[in-house]
């Protein structure tokens, strides 16, 4: 609690106010996901700025989409969403370029974060259109007595050793893409058709192997505690950690050598955003120190300036980009998980 006064302390003293939007008293309309944008925070900025913030709070991709759709965008003028919803964002004219020499904080992030055009969705011929803020990744936790030691791979949950006691995440897209990496692809969005087979076979595999397959965190920590589990693709990272650490359960949680599956979600201005210094503005403010710093001690979740304690410098991860065929990817999953065998297909 101290921590947080001080935060907040510190940032109320920043020196900046620029007169003009505290004259205006405009209005920053923000669309973000639970945990971006604590009150606050909020309260802050506004203060500094001399501007009200206006935050609508969104709880899927779906939704996210249709808000942005519903008025092409000039309902909102700053928004947050992963690298591979902005693919299709950029796509229908949702989104403009920013001008970086107004987000100087980009300066204080990782290096990975600041090499713009590594990451998927960000950057399009040659314009940037999206900062990253905070990410998440799909590792493996396993019960530390029931597996003494780490797992390393992904082949971990193809196992014989652990049949009956693995639990895997109920995902069409995900899993084909977690079936290609364990086979060594460095493409896992990108399946060609040749290898679709194989990837169904690998898929089968795990099916056999799994005890269940879950959707949500909590059914997760249900089902790892009534049956014994001792491996769990963790499809919601940390989250899932922090969740049965409470529960009392003794698991620990490894980045596999194939690297995992992250998300990346990251601050984009919309083509219909009324003032687009404003909302470069915010997106420079929630690169701060003391508001990064807050998302990870609120919402446990990675910021873009720090590495997580969990994560090993170097650990690789697999961004998530839009699939070759996600419609089909979903059609096939639904074979396999209602039990046809790789024959049938």
């Amino acid at each position: 609690m101290a921590r947080a006064v001080a935060v907040l302390a510190a940032l109320a003293l920043l020196p900046f106010a620029p007169p003009a939007a505290a004259q205006t008293k405009e209005t920053l309309r923000v669309l973000a996901w639970p945990g971006y944008a604590d009150t606050d925070l909020v309260r802050v900025f506004e203060r500094r700025y001399g501007v009200h913030v206006e935050i609508t709070l969104v709880d899927s991709d779906d939704a996210l989409w249709d808000r942005l759709r519903a008025n092409r965008g000039a309902d909102f003028d700053v928004f947050a969403a992963n690298t591979a919803e902005l693919r299709r964002i950029i796509d229908e004219g949702l989104a403009q370029p920013l001008d970086l020499a107004l987000i100087s904080n980009v300066s204080r992030q990782l290096p990975r974060f600041r090499d713009l055009s590594s990451l998927p969705g960000v950057v399009r011929r040659g314009q940037v259109y999206a900062i990253p803020y905070t990410y998440g990744e799909m590792g493996l936790i396993y019960d530390r007595k029931l597996v003494p030691e780490a797992p390393t791979s992904l082949t971990a949950l193809w196992d014989p050793r652990f049949q009956g006691r693995v639990l895997a995440y109920n995902g069409s897209s995900h899993n084909f893409s977690l079936a290609a990496m364990s086979l060594g692809s460095k493409t896992p969005f990108r399946i060609a058709p040749a290898e679709t087979r194989k990837m169904i076979e690998r898929l089968v595999a795990l099916r056999r192997n799994v005890r269940t397959f879950y959707t949500s965190p909590e059914e997760s920590v249900e089902l790892f505690r009534e049956n014994r589990v001792a491996l769990m693709f963790a499809n919601y990272g940390v989250q899932q950690l922090q969740l049965l650490q409470k529960a009392g359960l003794d698991v620990g949680y490894v980045i596999p050598r194939e690297g995992a599956l992250a998300w990346l979600d990251c601050w984009a201005i919309t083509r219909g955003a009324r003032n687009r210094r404003l909302a470069e503005q915010w997106i420079n403010y929630t690169l701060e120190e003391p508001v990064s710093t807050a998302l990870t001690e609120r919402q446990g979740l990675a910021n873009t300036l720090h590495e997580p304690a969990h994560l090993a410098e170097g650990a690789r991860l697999f961004w998530l980009e839009p699939v070759e065929d996600a419609e089909r990817r979903a059609a096939l999953w639904r074979r396999i998980i209602a039990g046809d065998p790789p024959e049938r297909f």
